[in-house]
């Protein structure tokens, strides 16, 4: 979290020579070629540059290129990892090593390159005298939004971390409570200074896809109060973004993970990638490089065998649940085949093969369960050994608001209005309709429907582990975990979160490292 000045250094021996002795100010001067933070922030073009440097800290491996999904995703007991590499593997375990930060240590970087970096918008954009004030409003929006989704996740992954507001070297530890404050805070400024879309916006940005809204701003302001059990406020937030009234589920439910079909009604944030922009090289982290391109390594990583790595599989348990129930017209749940490539008797084709006939000469994968979702498996890629995909990631989509909003409207007393809102997601892919199979549900029982339909409409979305956590189930009901992924066998007290890299312990006065480590 150091601030990079960019200063060049010059000794001037002829001065020297003249005057007999230069001041040590004269010896560091600016480079004219090179923009240094003093001069850079300078006007609107320069703003929305340093906005836009702040999304890219979205498309590195330790954010949504890579790492972020693997740390969200493993620790659910919709996913596990037979990954030879050990930081991957032991990520579903509870096992990450103090000792060896790869993946986590990565996330938590990222995070805070990504922080550093709105904090420099926050800092800077208010005092350019910029010609369209709306257009700094929105940056300065944007940069709020961002600061508080990469505390959002680092927060939930590292527990007490630092809370940087400004550009300054050092920042001590905080605890949970202080971090998720400041995220309702920034997300409280955001949703108050962004638009609903771009594309009724005049200035430089109008029409641009892919930014910040005011809903994706509420929906997170929302999903943090609920990890708070802030139901009431939360149920707010919720009923904001759907009366916003520019949301709906698109009709097929596959269209939320394919290039196709990227920021469409459902999308309410989503992070860009692209085979088509930039380089060819993946953005492994660091100082950016003008050969890295804007393509995700999340196909490969959880790719089925013989077309990616195959370093997270679904659970059985995954795969049982969406069997528990046909649609109304007696045929299986249609979100089954999206999420998981399996031997399904009526035939599946991935990447153009026959699952069959592919995976015939080894009876191991024949009955294995691999990944679909967000896999390039439906177009002309043979596999996905080039690494690089193009696929959004879609981090929050309307389905996800929707069964919220019916979570804190039985968590508040009215789960009759629950109904509705549950089975606007279970009409998509046809569903009976909950009132007249389970009719007066009391709140407990609701409270079980709506996880298990969070489960199939979420998994390997990177929900679930924070669904249990904020739930409570690691403390009641950790032996039913056990029997639906043994990975939990090795959970303790404390490993639910992952360690503070010990770079940033040794490097930051006063860190403390979190229980359990």
């Amino acid at each position: 979290m150091k601030n990079q000045g960019f200063l060049y250094a010059i000794l001037f021996s002829g001065l020297f020579l003249l005057n007999g002795c230069v001041k040590e100010d004269d010896l560091v001067q600016s480079d004219p070629n090179v923009k240094t933070t003093e001069s850079f922030w300078e006007n609107d073009n320069d703003a929305l540059l340093g906005i836009n440097a702040t999304y890219g800290s979205l498309l590195t491996d330790g954010t949504y290129m890579r790492s972020t999904p693997l740390l969200l995703d493993l620790k659910g007991d919709d996913s596990r990892s037979q990954s030879p590499w050990g930081a991957m593997f032991n990520v579903g375990r509870f096992n990450s090593s103090i000792a060896d930060a790869a993946i986590y240590g990565w996330a938590f970087e990222t995070y805070y390159q990504g922080i550093y970096r709105a904090n420099q918008v926050l800092e800077n954009v208010p005092n350019i005298e910029m010609e369209d004030e709306a257009l700094k409003e929105r940056i300065l929006g944007q940069a709020y939004f961002l600061r508080a989704l990469y505390l959002f996740h680092a927060v939930k992954l590292f527990k007490n971390v630092p809370l940087p507001t400004n550009t300054d070297i050092y920042h001590e530890q905080k605890s949970m409570e202080e971090g998720w404050a400041q995220i309702m805070d920034d997300l409280n400024k955001a949703a108050e200074m962004l638009p609903v879309s771009y594309d009724d916006v005049s200035g430089r940005d109008a029409g641009e896809v892919g930014r910040a809204t005011r809903g994706a701003a509420l929906a997170y302001l929302g999903k943090a109060q609920l990890f708070n059990q802030e139901f009431e406020a939360a149920k707010g937030n919720f009923k904001k973004v759907i009366d916003l009234g520019i949301y709906s589920l698109v009709p097929n439910y596959k269209d939320n993970f394919t290039s196709e079909n990227e920021n469409n009604s459902e999308s309410i944030f989503e992070i860009q990638f692209s085979r088509d922009a930039g380089g060819v090289d993946l953005g492994w982290g660091g100082a950016p490089q003008s050969a890295w391109g804007k393509t995700s390594a999340r196909a490969i990583t959880y790719a089925p065998r013989g077309f990616g790595w195959t370093d997270v599989q679904p659970t059985q348990t995954l795969f049982e649940e969406f069997m528990k129930e046909k649609t109304i017209n007696d045929e299986t749940d249609p979100r089954l085949n999206v999420t998981i490539a399996w031997n399904d008797p009526d035939g599946y084709s991935l990447y153009g093969q026959d699952f069959a006939t592919f995976y015939a000469a080894n009876p191991s994968d024949l009955n294995a369960l691999f990944v679909n979702k967000y896999q390039n498996s439906y177009g002309d890629r043979e596999n996905e050994f080039d690494w690089r995909s193009g696929i959004n990631e879609r981090i929050m989509r309307y389905a996800d608001v929707l069964l919220m909003y019916a979570e804190t409207l039985n968590e508040t007393g009215d789960t009759d209005g629950a109904y509705t809102y549950v089975q606007m997601v279970r009409d998509r892919v046809n569903l009976p309709d909950l009132r007249e199979i389970k009719p007066n549900m009391t709140k407990q029982e609701m409270f079980e429907q709506i996880a298990h339909e969070r489960f199939l409409e979420l998994a390997l979305e990177g929900h679930r582990f924070d669904d249990i956590r904020r739930w409570g189930w690691l403390d009641t009901r950790l032996d039913w975990l056990v029997e639906r992924d043994p990975e939990f066998e090795t959970y303790s007290d404390g490993r639910e979160y992952f360690p503070i890299p010990q770079t940033e312990v040794d490097n930051n006065p006063g860190t403390v490292q979190n229980p359990g480590y």
